[in-house]
């Protein structure tokens, strides 16, 4: 079944590879220069949580603007933050600061599965997908796409998180030793073109008549996935302070929510708690409606206050010119508090 089964995708994939700025063409060799394994990186880290949509003009700007992770390893963590602004999930930005600099440290990226995994912020998929797309090694690597496929071709119904061993376990068993890099890519291309999350097409998947969740009948209830948690509501306040056409910006801590960002103060609201409605300075409040946001962990509605006030505020900040706050690169949350404040 193995031989045949990867045979199949891999002729599929040699035409219905999906064309991607960070991608090689199927059945061509990587190119053999520095840039690869970096472009490779970049974009894995990107995608992870986000779509290919929303990552294809991120990955253009970060390229055109650092080549090289060695470019990218001698930029300042607060440029790197302030270009990845809108794209979420920041920590990953804080790790690739991190892990760019080790890389350069070490004079390129390692090429093992394993001394991959030892960079900061890559885990087990990362480390996989980078040592078989960039290097051709023979890696087993299960992102949610591999997941869904691989439940369904030999219908594991044991729910996830618990059934992800035995995903693994299975999709080992049809890795080819060989083009590890374009199977990979050609399980991901299956799972996000052919095998999606409802209405699989299954009359056009060139495995259908190997899959197990197809001769069941109901392909589309794999994976069995464990009922959701609802997302608790909080609260919170962002304050607009503006003085001579310029606004207060702060920068967030450098670890959690949004951590190292620059932002509007605000109440110190979390995903744990509502904020206290405290603000930085006294004055005339002025309240301009709220905004939504969703997190990982929370949803969030937060007022957007305008202060008048003619006293800095308390702490540290910095003023920023109004007419370039698309500048500051706010995070989302933040950047729709600007655009209410500016309405």
């Amino acid at each position: 079944m193995t031989a045949s089964l990867a045979d199949k995708l891999l002729d599929w994939y040699a035409s219905h590879a999906r064309a991607l700025p960070w991608r090689n063409p199927p059945c061509m060799p990587a190119p053999n220069d520095d840039a690869w394994p970096y472009r490779v990186w970049l974009s894995e880290v990107m995608l992870q949580q986000t779509t290919v949509a929303a990552v294809k003009p991120y990955f253009e700007k970060f390229t055109a603007r650092w080549p090289s992770v060695f470019d990218l390893a001698a930029a300042g963590e607060d440029e790197v933050m302030a270009a990845w602004a809108g794209l979420g999930y920041y920590s990953r930005a804080r790790n690739l600061v991190k892990c760019a600099a080790e890389v350069a440290a070490r004079g390129g990226f390692p090429k093992t599965e394993a001394e991959l995994r030892e960079l900061p912020g890559l885990g087990a998929y990362t480390a996989a997908a980078i040592a078989a797309i960039a290097f051709g090694e023979r890696a087993v690597v299960v992102d949610a796409n591999v997941e869904r496929v691989v439940s369904r071709l030999f219908a594991i119904t044991e729910p996830l998180p618990k059934a992800r061993k035995a995903i693994r376990e299975r999709a080992d068993t049809i890795t080819p030793d060989k083009r590890a890099g374009d199977f990979a890519q050609a399980m991901m291309d299956l799972g996000s073109q052919i095998c999606t999350s409802k209405a699989p097409k299954c009359l056009l998947c060139p495995l259908s008549d190997q899959c197990e969740g197809r001769k069941a009948g109901e392909p589309e209830r794999l994976p069995v996935k464990a009922p959701k948690k609802a997302k608790p509501e909080r609260r919170g306040t962002a304050f607009w302070i503006e003085m001579e056409e310029k606004v207060w910006l702060v920068t967030r801590p450098g670890t959690g929510m949004l951590g190292g960002m620059r932002a509007l103060p605000d109440d110190g609201w979390s995903a744990q708690a509502d904020g206290t409605g405290a603000a930085p300075l006294s004055g005339e409040r002025e309240a301009l409606g709220a905004v939504r946001h969703t997190f990982t962990h929370a949803h969030l509605t937060m007022d957007v206050v305008r202060i008048a006030s003619a006293d800095a505020p308390m702490g540290e900040g910095e003023w920023w010119p109004v007419s370039e706050i698309g500048e500051a690169g706010l995070p989302t949350l933040f950047a729709k508090a600007a655009r209410l404040a500016l309405a």
